[in-house]
């Protein structure tokens, strides 16, 4: 699902955007809900980047990357924590692009995007290269995202991939 949000362009830096696990749900523009084997799994599209709420029988999940005023955790490279009953993982990537590719790279996300069943995209007025954009799926017994913040005044593409799933010991059990 493809939409264009409401709102001004709030987080105009890849530094802007910090890291935050366990946070209520914010406001959001957009917001795509779907349920995948079991999980029950909420896409949300904030004025300042991306949030995804993930409920399922082992506990709950709550994922923020955006820019959050006063947070003191900025986006890390990489995270491995055990979340209860779960294993989460998370990574993020910043790219740089020259114009050119940049503009063809942000096209290529968004139809990615926009035509899956399990996505949602959402570009920033002012420019149509500046989106934030997500994609959900399950896979052996994992819930699994991606996510791209665009910043196309800065060339920088931030990708970011997370992977939550039951620990071992209590899959078994």
């Amino acid at each position: 699902m493809l939409t264009t949000l409401k709102t001004a362009y709030t987080d105009t830096r890849a530094s802007d955007l910090a890291w935050a696990l366990g946070r209520e749900p914010l406001p959001a523009l957009a917001v795509l809900d779907l349920q995948l084997h079991g999980a029950q799994v909420q896409l949300r599209l904030l004025g300042a980047s991306h949030q995804v709420l993930l409920e399922e029988e082992h506990g709950t999940c709550s994922e923020t990357v955006a820019c959050m005023p006063g947070s003191s955790t900025p986006l890390p490279l990489g995270v491995a924590k055990r979340l209860g009953n779960w294993e989460y993982e998370f990574a993020a990537h910043v790219e740089t692009l020259s114009r050119g590719s940049f503009a063809g790279r942000a096209q290529e996300l968004l139809a990615l995007v926009s035509e899956h069943p399990h996505g949602l995209a959402g570009t920033f007025p002012g420019s149509p290269h500046a989106f934030t954009a997500m994609l959900a799926q399950r896979q052996q017994g994992q819930v699994r995202w991606r996510t791209w913040h665009a910043y196309p005044q800065e060339g920088r593409l931030v990708a970011t991939r997370t992977r939550v799933g039951v620990r071992a010991a209590v899959a078994a059990v």
